[in-house]
């Protein structure tokens, strides 16, 4: 008995580093969605109901917010833990991470971004805001980028 608890440890502490492995992975895939997604419907939001909205992006809250002057625009999209928020493309001058303000004008372009979120274990991916489309694709950053 003591020798099959003994293997059952064993395999559970060499499996264990590659399970929290995926399960951040599978986070940072969901973030990855998650901002692509708010991103979309706030774009969407600013054309249908005519209407300038702000999304203030928090790299040290690991927060994007939207704000409007319609009440029943505003939103709030927190970050899962173990993800962050690494970088905002284009950079801007000052303090690195500094919260980014991004403005949406109804009938204007839309402002091309990226933002560049990664995991505990040094996966990244970049959610970039199409200038053209207006659409946010999601793109996976090789590492040591």
């Amino acid at each position: 008995m003591v020798v099959v608890v003994a293997i059952v440890g064993m395999i559970a502490a060499v499996s264990l580093p590659s399970a929290t492995a995926g399960i951040d992975s599978v986070r940072l895939a969901s973030a990855s969605g998650s901002i692509a997604t708010f991103l979309n419907a706030a774009v969407n939001q600013s054309e249908r109901r005519q209407i300038a909205l702000e999304v203030l992006i928090e790299p040290k809250a690991n927060r994007l917010t939207l704000y409007s002057n319609d009440p029943r625009a505003s939103r709030e999209l927190a970050l899962p833990d173990g993800i962050t928020i690494e970088a905002i493309q284009p950079r801007q001058t000052g303090e690195e991470n500094a919260p980014y303000r991004l403005l949406l004008l109804p009938g204007a372009s839309t402002p091309g971004i990226g933002i560049q979120i990664a995991n505990r274990h040094g996966s990244r991916r970049i959610i970039r805001l199409d200038p053209m489309t207006g659409f946010p694709r999601v793109e996976s950053v090789a590492a040591g980028k």
